[in-house]
């Protein structure tokens, strides 16, 4: 089985496993927010009449997989990096990680991941070993968070740092662009793909506990630039009362990108071969059809 590329180390995937471990006891305060990624997720199931059998779920901290048996989903297999998340689900469990996948060629005809693939290394290569592992016109199914997601603590962050040690470390995780979603699974080889976003936006009253959340659900930054030292102690105080505040207090923006493409099949349309139409372009639009360096009359 092959595992990912040379891609540079972003992420402290140790520790990440250790804060998602931590998660499992303390993300039923943020329950309102991963639910609600959770149900965007299964309700992108509701789209197709197609039937499966087998679904590998990844990262969906117990919510996922009671959605695909409620929804007829014969055999799911739970796993995360954390084996205390993937306990969650209640049935089949694997501890495994996204960068190095434990499954045969062909192994499933579902594959759905729910905000988890923001922490991967190496995403075209994941991706790439999601569209390995699955059968035949499977369908696969992701949500992370976009470009656009806690922008504006992001920005709070890098200035107050900037002020108070005139330099900043990165404390907010990159995000990919909607705009490059639909080319990373054409580039895994996955077959009529689609990506959107849609903004879930959250209102807190009190700035801190916008911190906290990220902490109870095991999202705190985890790059390998971060700074190793200590905050300053004025840094959080100053980043989260420079961050705009309206009548519901302080509020933060998920940006949702939601990927969706199929394993290549027999079944699946395809374009036409070029020159096969039998109704010509100009008569659909009624002008006349102008030969090579023919002028308009």
């Amino acid at each position: 089985m092959g595992g990912m590329s040379d891609a540079p180390l972003i992420f402290d995937r140790p520790l990440l496993r250790r804060r998602r471990d931590r998660a499992a006891a303390t993300q039923h305060g943020v329950a309102p927010v991963l639910e609600a990624a959770a149900e965007r997720l299964l309700d992108r199931l509701d789209d197709t009449t197609h039937r499966f059998g087998r679904a590998l779920e990844i990262g969906g901290r117990g919510l996922v997989a009671p959605g695909l048996r409620a929804r007829g989903v014969g055999s799911v297999v739970s796993m995360d990096l954390s084996a205390r998340q993937a306990s969650l689900a209640g049935g089949a469990a694997v501890c495994g990680d996204e960068e190095w996948l434990p499954f045969a060629a062909g192994a499933f005809d579902l594959v759905v991941a729910n905000l988890c693939l923001h922490w991967v290394n190496d995403l075209p290569g994941a991706l790439a070993q999601i569209r390995r592992a699955m059968a035949p016109d499977g369908l696969f199914v992701a949500t992370l968070p976009a470009l656009g997601t806690l922008q504006g603590l992001r920005e709070a962050l890098t200035a107050a740092e900037a002020a108070i040690r005139d330099g900043a470390s990165p404390r907010v995780s990159p995000f990919p662009e909607l705009r490059d979603g639909a080319a990373l699974l054409q580039r895994a080889g996955f077959a009529l793909p689609v990506a959107d976003v849609e903004d879930i936006t959250l209102a807190y009253r009190q700035p801190l506990a916008l911190l906290r959340d990220l902490q109870a659900a095991g999202e705190g930054s985890a790059l390998r630039a971060r700074d190793p030292r200590t905050p300053p102690r004025a840094l959080f105080p100053a980043a989260l009362a420079a961050l705009p505040a309206g009548r519901d207090g302080v509020t933060a923006t998920l940006r949702l990108l939601t990927l969706t493409g199929w394993s290549p099949g027999p079944d699946q349309p395809r374009p036409a071969r070029r020159g096969s139409a039998d109704t010509r372009l100009a008569d659909a639009l009624g002008t006349k059809e102008l030969g090579t360096g023919e002028a308009p009359g």
